[in-house]
Parts: C-alpha cells; sequence; structure tokens
C-alpha cells in the first residue's frame, strides 16, 4: 500500500478534483486522490458524459427523421432499441472512468476507493466502502488537503425517487421508454431531457415555478427556446409551482399551482430536475472550523483557501455555477495558487453556460439585463443565423448570436447564442473575453466561409452598425 503522507489530498476524483490532482502532480506535488463512487465523479459517470451520448443518439433520430423532409433521402421506418441507447451512453461513461484511472497511474496520484472524512486540518479518515474489502491504510496525512466533493440532486420536502420517479442518475439508466413523462425544472437537466424523451416520441410536458425556461438567463434566448419546445409539441408550464404528486393506477398524478390556480399533471413517469446542492455535509468540516455559507457552499477565499488555512475547496462544493469545466479550471488555478506559480483570483464572468438541447444554447459573460442593472452602458449586436450561408445550407437557420459590448470601450463584455453548434461557437468568445477583444478585433477578423462562427464577427460589426449580410 502506498505511503500515506502526502504533500495534497484530493477528496472527490470529479472534473475539479482528477484534473487538479493532475497538474498538483506535474507541479511536482506526491498527490492522493479519495473517490466513493468511480473514478471521473458525477461528470464523466452520471453527468455530462452520459447524458451527452443520450443527446447524441436523439440527434441522429432526428437527422435521420428530417433527411427525407429537407434533404429528399428516402428512408423506411424508423425503428430503435431503447435498451442499446441506454447502453452506448453507459459505455460511454464507463470507457472515460478507465481513462482517468489510467491518468492517475500515469501521473503517479495514489488513488483510495473510500469514503473520507477531514478529522484535523493535515488528516482524512478513510473508511472502507459498503462491500468493499477493509482498508490497509485508515488516515492520510497532508501539507494541504483540498475538497472537490461536487454535489447531489436536490429533491423537494417529502419527494421518494423510485416507482417511476427519477432524478437524472436514475433517468441515465433506465432502459424503457416512458410514453409520457412530467420534468419538474426548466434547468438545463429538465430541457435537455426534456429534448432527448421528445425525440424518442415521450409525451412531455415541462413545469417551471419562474415565467422563463433557462431563470437567470437572457430572457430573449429563453423565449426563443421556449417557442422552439413548443414547436416540437412539448407542453410547457412556466409560472407554475410543483405541489404534491401521487400514484393514479399506471400513472403520476402531479399537481401544479399557476395563477392561483391548481391544475393535474399525468404522467408514467416523472423527473426532478430542480437544482443541485453541494455535498458539503459529511465531509467532518465542522471539526477543523471549515465555514459554510447560504445553501451549504464551504466559504473560500480568492485562493480557494477554505476557513482552516490547510483546507482548499473548488468546484461544486465551493460556488456557483455548478459547471464541470468551471470546476476544472479552479482545480487547476487552486494548486498552482498553491504552488506559487500563479497570483490569486479566478474570473467567473468568463465561465461560459452551455445547454446541450436542440436548439443549443450558450453564453458567457454579461446578459443586456446585467450589464444595465450594473450601470453599465452597453450597445447590442445581433446577428440570425438565417443570415448566414451555412445555416442555411445545413439546414439550421432558427437561432442568433448576440454581443454585449460596452459602449466606453466597444469590449465585448458578453454573449448569447441560441442555435446549431452554439456550444462549440461559443469559445471563440470565451478566448476573445480573456484577451478583452474589442467589436473592432472580433469584427476584423476574417472568419473562414461559409461557417457559423461568421455569426460572431457579423455581431461584432452589428454592434457598430457595419454589418454586411444584415
Amino acid at each position: 500500500m502506498a505511503n500515506s503522507r502526502y504533500d495534497l489530498v484530493v477528496i472527490g476524483s470529479g472534473p475539479g478534483g482528477y484534473v487538479a490532482a493532475i497538474r498538483a502532480s506535474q507541479l511536482k506535488m506526491n498527490v492522493a486522490v479519495v473517490e466513493r463512487d468511480r473514478p471521473g465523479g458525477v461528470c464523466l459517470n452520471w453527468g455530462c458524459i452520459p447524458s451527452k451520448a443520450l443527446l447524441s443518439s436523439a440527434e441522429a433520430m432526428e437527422t435521420i427523421r428530417g433527411a427525407s423532409r429537407e434533404h429528399g433521402i428516402e428512408v423506411g421506418e424508423i425503428r430503435f432499441d431503447f435498451k442499446k441507447v441506454i447502453a452506448r451512453s453507459r459505455a460511454a461513461a464507463e470507457k472515460l472512468s478507465r481513462g482517468v484511472r489510467f491518468l492517475f497511474k500515469k501521473n503517479k496520484i495514489d488513488l483510495y476507493e473510500a469514503n473520507a472524512e477531514v478529522i484535523g486540518p493535515n488528516t482524512v479518515a478513510l473508511q472502507a466502502l459498503d462491500g468493499k474489502p477493509a482498508l490497509d491504510v485508515k488516515r492520510l496525512e497532508a501539507e494541504r488537503i483540498l475538497l472537490a466533493a461536487g454535489s447531489g440532486e436536490r429533491l423537494f420536502p417529502g419527494m421518494q425517487i423510485g416507482d417511476g420517479v427519477m432524478t437524472s442518475k436514475e433517468a441515465l439508466v433506465r432502459d424503457s421508454l416512458p410514453a409520457s413523462i412530467a420534468i419538474i425544472g426548466a434547468g438545463a437537466i429538465g430541457l435537455e431531457f426534456g429534448y432527448f424523451y421528445q425525440a424518442f416520441g415521450t409525451k412531455v410536458t415541462i413545469i417551471e415555478l419562474e415565467n422563463q425556461m433557462l431563470p437567470g438567463f437572457d430572457a430573449e434566448i429563453a423565449e426563443e427556446l421556449r417557442r422552439a419546445f413548443v414547436k416540437r409539441e412539448v407542453i410547457v408550464l412556466l409560472g407554475h409551482g410543483y405541489k404534491s404528486m401521487a400514484r393514479d393506477g399506471d400513472m403520476w398524478s402531479v399537481t401544479v399551482d399557476g395563477a392561483g390556480a391548481e391544475k393535474s399533471v399525468q404522467a408514467e413517469a416523472v423527473l426532478v430536475a430542480v437544482g443541485r446542492a453541494p455535498l458539503s455535509a459529511k465531509l467532518g468540516l465542522e471539526k477543523v472550523g471549515v465555514e459554510l455559507e447560504r445553501g451549504g457552499f464551504i466559504k473560500i477565499d480568492d485562493s480557494f483557501r477554505t476557513t482552516c488555512p490547510s483546507i482548499y475547496a473548488i468546484g461544486d462544493v465551493g460556488r456557483p455555477p455548478l459547471l464541470a469545466h468551471k470546476a476544472s479550471g479552479e482545480g487547476v488555478a487552486a494548486v498552482e495558487i498553491m504552488a506559487g506559480v500563479r497570483q490569486p483570483g479566478f474570473d467567473l464572468l468568463s465561465i461560459a453556460g452551455c445547454i446541450y438541447c436542440e436548439p443549443e444554447v450558450a453564453t458567457v459573460g454579461l446578459s443586456e439585463a446585467d450589464a444595465k442593472a450594473r450601470g453599465i452602458e452597453v450597445k447590442v449586436g445581433k446577428i440570425p443565423f438565417r443570415a448566414m450561408g451555412k445555416a442555411v445550407a445545413i439546414g439550421h437557420p432558427d437561432g442568433f448570436v448576440k454581443l454585449v459590448v460596452s459602449k466606453e470601450y466597444s469590449e465585448v463584455i458578453g454573449c448569447q447564442i441560441i442555435g446549431n453548434h452554439a456550444t462549440d461557437l461559443i469559445s471563440e468568445v470565451v478566448l476573445g473575453k480573456t484577451l478583452e477583444a474589442t467589436t473592432a478585433e472580433f469584427g476584423h477578423t476574417v472568419h473562414p466561409h461559409p461557417t457559423m462562427s461568421e455569426a460572431i464577427m457579423e455581431a461584432a460589426l452589428a454592434a457598430e452598425g457595419e454589418a454586411i449580410n444584415y
């Protein structure tokens, strides 16, 4: 068994923890990781990767359906094996989890598959997992501890999972397709599963307490997305709060309240997608003086240091937004700050938010409303994809690019995109934000033609009243 003394012990091997561990190893730290599930955490095993595998299958279904309607390619009856759809998703997760295990070995990082509890400023106690053999090493000593334990699904009081009621985790392994489903929550998870089930023929009802999909996002983007879902015959109930659910024969009856009146939604299955909560409660943090903030997030400073000087926290346990790439970025930043090769600080406004339904949504930085709320004078450049030759040629003319630009410097301070490949296109704007690029730099960079990315160039020109193709 490996040495039980380390420079750094990381609790959690999700996209924050495993990336931090590898970067720390590159920085010559002696590193151990403790993981209670599978290497890769929620992202690789129960979140980003398997859900995107499912969405890929949904996209394939839609492409085949559209072949005759839009391209004149005749296809026969479309049939599918839903068990294989789920199996493919699980295989993708398993492959990448094995990849993380390989990376640990390659970087000489010790992996302990155990429950972890912090019992001292420099000590982590290990407990064997249920059904697993007793551990040879019971405690790890470390100069520093990095908490990267991630988050878990939220439930409303009284909700019970099972018998057709699921969170995203159960939905990822359910290998039978429900004829109908009620999805509680119109955030990223609810909308991605709504798109997935609708593509395979399930009758989908989405229930959201707020008056727009994607609460907190740009209202114009949210309305465009609502119209797209309604066009797909998804029932969208905005401004309707969940009250209760009850079994009604073979169906579930979900009671919601909207505009002062109750209504009932009947569905074979229910997906609860009302957000996630940081997994900070069972780490023993109160024993070492690590303070929590509202919502159970761990209080950290701009070096990711908690209120116990030897303990750091990143990712979902640290602060919103709860995104895998934000956790990875914070993990790298945290260990580089520990090693003295980076200054404290991390720009959350350069973290993109992506939703992988169809149409895709991607945002970064400030929305027009956010900027105005901060007293920043802005101008907006907006270009619909239907003005772009590539979008028309490939049959995806819906959606638009919207750039939010400061009037004072013409710097691009925010971007919202809805449409095909939005989640790939946003990276150009993320890089531009890092470089503090202006509309001149986006607009005068010659983009290859025909591409969807031309819409970003045109939106920058539009902000200055110089758009060429619109």
